[in-house]
């Protein structure tokens, strides 16, 4: 066996080693292999070893130390240990929802009827109920009662249901009966779409187009442009027609019904959808 005089060249200037006992101490010293090299060491007293445990040495002059005990070899090569990912790259700014689909169009009703109510009925003397003219006021002298005349749309606004209404216009003709003069209409929204038994639920108002009676006095007819609410109102399904209403006996005038013109209150409706 070696001693430890024999290592002096090759181990010398290694510092601290790491080497493997190979027996239990006894007489304060065990055998070791370092790095191929059988050694005899001294065993710091108090200090345990086992034969085959990883021990670590402390050279000093020409006596190796053990130091202290680093426990059993492993049986099988630890685990590596597992890398981190790397942290995903920076995209940078995300790309902008897709604009909406905006669909636009306009939708022409022409009324299922227009009518005219005067002294609690519809009146049938001048044309059919639900196609004759419509009339505003009373013609001066006369016994009968005030006239209010109506339009009404059926169903067909309210295929637009869920659109938005960016515009409103009816199609308007003054005929002969009053004056000559140039007169406007007091347009009403109702609330029905297909003429009641009775007399129509009144709603908005407003002043429609100044007309002429046609053949004496221009413009006699006109595309009059409605708030653009009452068409909403139309086509949600809260209203449904238009009216003629005066709460005096002037102006009288007469407008064309679709007996007259087949045109007359033609509502037409503008609008918009987005998906």
């Amino acid at each position: 066996m070696a001693d430890t005089a024999d290592l002096k060249m090759s181990l010398a200037g290694q510092g601290t080693l790491v080497g493997s006992a190979v027996t239990a101490p006894a007489s304060g010293a065990c055998l070791a292999d370092v790095a191929g090299i059988r050694i005899t060491a001294r065993v710091v007293a108090g200090l345990t070893v086992a034969a085959g445990e990883r021990i670590l040495i402390l050279r000093r002059g020409s006596v190796y130390w053990v130091i202290a005990s680093l426990g059993a070899a492993p049986a099988v090569p630890p685990t590596p240990p597992t890398e981190e990912p790397d942290p995903p790259s920076d995209p940078g700014d995300t790309a902008p929802a897709p604009k909406p689909t905006v669909t636009t169009g306009s939708l022409v009703c022409h009324p299922v009827a227009t009518s005219t109510w005067r002294d609690g009925h519809w009146r049938t003397d001048d044309g059919s109920s639900t196609s004759m003219d419509t009339y505003q006021g009373r013609y001066g002298g006369s016994g009968y009662g005030r006239m209010s005349g109506f339009a009404f749309y059926g169903s067909k606004p309210r295929s637009l249901s869920g659109a938005t209404i960016t515009k409103a216009t009816v199609r308007l003709r003054r005929l002969t009966a009053g004056d000559y003069s140039r007169r406007s209409p007091t347009l009403r929204l109702v609330s029905q779409s297909a003429r009641p038994g009775g007399f129509p639920t009144l709603n908005e108002t407003t002043t429609g187009p100044a007309l002429g009676v046609s053949g004496h006095v221009s413009p006699s007819e006109a595309t009059f442009t409605l708030p653009t609410s009452w068409g909403q109102a139309m086509a949600d399904g809260s209203r449904g027609g238009l009216g003629m209403v005066i709460s005096s006996d002037s102006p009288y005038m007469r407008l064309a019904g679709r007996s007259s013109w087949s045109a007359a209150w033609t509502l037409t409706l503008y609008w918009r959808r987005s998906s």
